[in-house]
Parts: structure tokens; sequence; C-alpha cells
């Protein structure tokens, strides 16, 4: 289905996309959407789900109350989640022109335009005609500013070919926003990309972070990834351990798992882990690209 949608026109399998999302989000309608809050000295991270797993991020400067929203799919909840915060919206962070992530670009843009009161909105993301209402393109190490916050991008291609991630450090605080690059015990599908540019977004880029770095990542997929990370590592007690907390979860004890760490991803996420003879030994490999391949082979199986 993925490689399929990948060689339509991208407004249809923009379209498409949407759909699919829609439906799957149906049968969840019901359950907490409640946003989930990680107070810090100088910013305020509040996870928003959205759709069936995704995730959406406000992003506060504590000292300022300005704002950015990472990856905006579902605007009524971003408009929402703002007005209650006191916060002023005025950046939105693109991971990747994926409908799921970046679906909400357009909407969002209309209403700033058709309301002056709210200002202008600048949407930041990888130059990528795909990403709709793009005004600030972004590459490896262009920074911008939410309020008194400095962020740093990082470029990570694979997944798709201007994939972004989103670095803000403080004197205090490290957080960083993944999009679909790299998840809680896992990592995105190489849909646009290759695995030596993988292995440079996780081992190269990510796993030079500072281990306390927050990681605030595009879906809740925690079980999955913790059950394949126990079956190629069955021996790592920290994914066992992290595992069991995820069987004995629910879905909103499962998303607040996110964050975790750049420290607990490499105890525990097998992609960032494609050194250790533990995780050759599985797929048979002996350099850590050609494991990072039949890795996410063996994934994709899973």
């Amino acid at each position: 289905m993925s490689a399929l949608l990948n060689r339509l026109p991208h407004r249809l399998s923009q379209g498409l996309t949407a759909a699919y999302f829609t439906v799957n989000s149906w049968s969840i309608r019901r359950r907490s959407t409640a946003v989930q809050t990680t107070d810090m000295t100088r910013m305020t991270v509040k996870k928003i789900p959205a759709l069936k797993d995704n995730f959406m991020y406000l992003v506060v400067c504590n000292e300022t109350k300005n704002a950015a929203i990472v990856d905006p799919v579902e605007p009524d909840r971003v408009l929402q989640v703002a007005k209650e915060s006191g916060v002023s919206l005025n950046k939105v962070l693109t991971t990747h022109h994926h409908w799921d992530h970046a679906g909400g670009n357009a909407d969002l843009f209309k209403r700033y335009q058709a309301d002056t009161s709210l200002g202008p909105l600048q949407i930041y993301g990888g130059n990528d005609e795909r990403i709709d209402n793009l005004t600030n393109p972004v590459g490896q190490d262009d920074t911008l500013e939410i309020g008194n916050l400095k962020v740093r991008c990082i470029s990570t291609p694979c997944h798709t070919t201007s994939h972004i991630c989103y670095y803000i450090e403080t004197p205090e605080d490290k957080v960083v926003f993944t999009g679909d690059t790299l998840f809680l015990a896992g990592c995105g599908r190489f849909f646009e990309g290759t695995p030596q540019q993988m292995y440079d977004a996780l081992i190269t880029k990510l796993s030079a972070l500072p281990d306390d770095t927050k990681v605030y990542c595009g879906h809740e997929y925690a079980l999955n990834n913790l059950r394949f990370g126990n079956t190629v590592e069955p021996d790592n007690v920290d994914t066992l351990q992290l595992l069991n907390i995820a069987k004995e979860s629910d879905l909103e004890g499962r998303r607040a798992m996110v964050p975790s760490t750049i420290g607990q991803e490499k105890r525990t996420n097998v992609f960032m882990r494609v050194h250790e003879p533990s995780v050759q030994k599985f797929v048979g490999k002996s350099t850590p690209l050609e494991t990072m391949q039949a890795l996410r082979a063996a994934k994709d199986k899973f």
C-alpha cells in the first residue's frame, strides 16, 4: 500500500491517506484525548493526541508565552489547546509532508489569513513543495526562535527526502521532536531513502544529542516496537522492563511513555543499537549498515 501511494501524484496520495487515517480514527473517537503536559523551567510541551495514534505538540516559551505547534493535523484541536493555554501561536514546525503530519497546514493557514487578530503564521519544514503553505524552508543546522527558545533543525532524510527534526536546548532542559524518524523503541519506514540515510539520522545525528534529551515522536507505537526489540534482544533487561509497562498499560498509559530520552533509546531501540553484536547476530550481519537494512526489513514483516 505504501509503495503504491509513493508512486501516485502527491495530491491524490494525500487524499487517499487522509481518507485512510480518518476512517481508522473513527474507532477511537470516544477514547480520551487528554492533553499531557511536561512543565520545564523555560518551556512547556503539551502533547496532543490526534487521529488514531499521532501526536501533535504545542511548544511554549514560558517567559514570552509565544508558541509553536509541531505537525498540526487537527487544526480545531490545536487552536482550542492554544486558546486554553493563553499563548500566542504563530509558528508551525512540520516534520515531513505526509498528510497525518502536514495535512492541517493549509486549513490552519487559511484561518490565520481570515482572522488578522491572530497575526501572521509561519510554517517551517524541509524544502519540499509537497508541504502545504510552506513559508520558511529549513535545512541542517538552520535555526529559528519560539519566543526566547532557540530551535535547531536537524535534517534526517529517509522516511521522506525532506524530513526535519527540531531540537531545543536550554541550560536546564533539552527536547527533540523526531516526527517519523525516531519512535520510542523504533524508527520510521525507509519510504524515500536508504539505510545509510537512516544510519546517519539515528547514529550520527540523533545519538549525538545529550542522553537526557527528551524525545517527542510522531506516533504511539510503543507496544509493537518493544515486542520487536524484545524478539531481537531477549536478554536486554531495559527493553523487557519497558515492554512489561507497555503490556500493562491502556492506550493513555502507553501515550504517557512518550517522551522517552536519547539515553533510553540508545539502551532499548535496536535501530540505535546496530553496532551491538546481539543485534547483528539476530539478522546475521556483521556491519552496522547491513544490520540497519536487514533490521528494517525484519520489522516491516513483524
